[in-house]
């Protein structure tokens, strides 16, 4: 979530607003170091969790922000205090904002849209002093905002096409939805999306960054078959899915070992898409098992669980029914 863009909204209409961040845990909690909740006199944004912690930290930024008070740390040990499962412990960093701010908060909102940065940290008496830094020392007190995403290409503008781009909007992905028909692409996308009508497919290969993921689903198998192709051979790109069924896998499988495409390339192909067990056609469900599938895979790659691709910030090929195309 960008709390600074909040923030920042909040402060331009004239309103005080308050942050409340997770800022140090042990044990079991709800969210983990940097979950962030944005509360305004019109409603908040974001979540540390829910449950009777996230209630009573409402309720206290509430009454710090109409109070004025800037700053306040507060611990809570959620199964003695608060009667949450969880049993850690949480330390809660309440922040209010007025307008006083606002040239700061413009300042780490711009970072916050240019994408993930990091800040060092010092409490003062009433507010937080913050450093955007590229690396710190050990032993700093540091905070991550924005968001790592991930560059996806998606070749088709077809129903299921359409229906991922939805399914995509609110998550980390940057998206270039490439398709080579004139008036494929509707009239509105969300805003991590950018259309792209391309003569020839195959060349956008050439401007993608290593670790980017890549959906396959064009009006043509002879198309998919050449951006399949084109991407092992490249072996930049940690998952090639292909929309379709086991036997269009068999037959590019045939086709792409006859084009000399090395066995070690095929770890990241995937045909079908989508989690095992969900057989569905529709173009709303095959987004959504595709869109989990995409996130359990981006994790894997962040967390160092797989080997093959660069990860660009900071898979199972189960036998299903066919899924068109």
């Amino acid at each position: 979530m960008k709390v600074w863009a909040h923030i920042a909204k909040a402060l331009e209409a004239g309103e005080p607003c308050a942050m409340v961040s997770v800022f140090r845990v042990e044990g079991s909690a709800p969210r983990e170091r940097g979950a962030r909740l944005v509360l305004t006199p019109r409603g908040f944004h974001g979540t540390i969790g829910g449950g009777a912690l996230e209630w009573r930290a409402l309720a206290e930024a509430q009454k710090r922000m109409k109070a004025g008070r800037g700053l306040s740390v507060s611990r809570h040990a959620l199964g003695p205090e608060l009667g949450q499962c969880c049993g850690g412990q949480v330390e809660l960093l309440t922040e209010v904002f007025d307008r006083t701010a606002l040239d700061e908060v413009r300042r780490l909102a711009g970072a916050e849209a240019a994408g993930a940065f990091m800040t060092t940290v010092r409490l003062a008496e009433d507010r937080v002093e913050r450093r955007i830094v590229e690396q710190t020392s050990d032993g700093a007190l540091v905070e991550f905002f924005g968001e790592a995403t991930r560059p996806l290409y998606l070749f088709g503008a077809g129903h299921v096409g359409r229906a991922l781009v939805l399914a995509l909007a609110p998550l980390p992905f940057a998206i270039r939805w490439i398709d080579s028909r004139p008036d494929s692409f509707p009239a509105a996308m969300p805003a991590n999306v950018t259309p792209v009508l391309a003569g020839n497919p195959v060349a956008e290969l050439q401007n993608a960054a290593p670790g980017t993921f890549l959906l396959v689903m064009t009006h043509s198998h002879a198309l998919d078959l050449a951006i399949v192709e084109a991407a092992l051979r490249d072996g930049r790109f940690p998952h090639v899915g292909l929309i379709g069924s086991a036997s269009k896998r068999a037959r590019f499988l045939s086709r792409l070992r006859q084009a000399g495409i090395a066995d070690d390339h095929f770890r990241a192909f995937k045909c079908p898409i989508g989690l095992a067990g969900i057989t569905s056609k529709e173009p709303a469900i095959i987004a959504a098992a595709t869109v989990a599938e995409l996130l359990e895979r981006d994790e894997m790659l962040r967390t160092g669980r797989i080997p093959g691709a660069e990860a660009q910030t900071p898979s199972r090929m189960p036998a299903k029914k066919g899924q068109g195309g």
